[in-house]
């Protein structure tokens, strides 16, 4: 099992717009495609930041979800053509992580 640690900049003055079409699209229609997302934050001091993970069993995994969810029509014409108004793609960072024996999330 591994982790992704995804690192977003929103665009200021975005961040209460992008947190709810996070909430209300993108979550719901990735978790019905069936990734396993385990949680979202903001930056506490920076209203730019905003931060998600996902876990994945395998790489296999997770290619299959990302054919599942960024090759769907509903990504392609409904989702995704909302995200570049609210955020900087080219400020993604993404992090693949494994937890540790005694970590409290695996």
């Amino acid at each position: 099992m591994f982790f992704e640690l995804r690192q977003y900049r929103i665009r200021p003055g975005q961040q209460a717009a992008w947190v709810a079409l996070m909430e209300a699209e993108i979550i719901p229609f990735q978790t019905a495609q069936g990734m396993d997302i385990r949680g979202s934050w903001v930056g506490e001091d920076d209203e730019t930041q905003y931060f998600w993970m996902r876990a994945f069993e395998s790489e296999t995994e997770r290619e299959r979800l990302y054919e599942a969810v960024y090759q769907s029509d509903t990504w392609k014409n409904i989702i995704g053509p909302k995200i570049p108004d609210l955020m900087d793609r080219e400020g993604i960072i993404v992090t693949r992580i494994v937890p540790t024996p005694q970590s409290g999330i695996k």
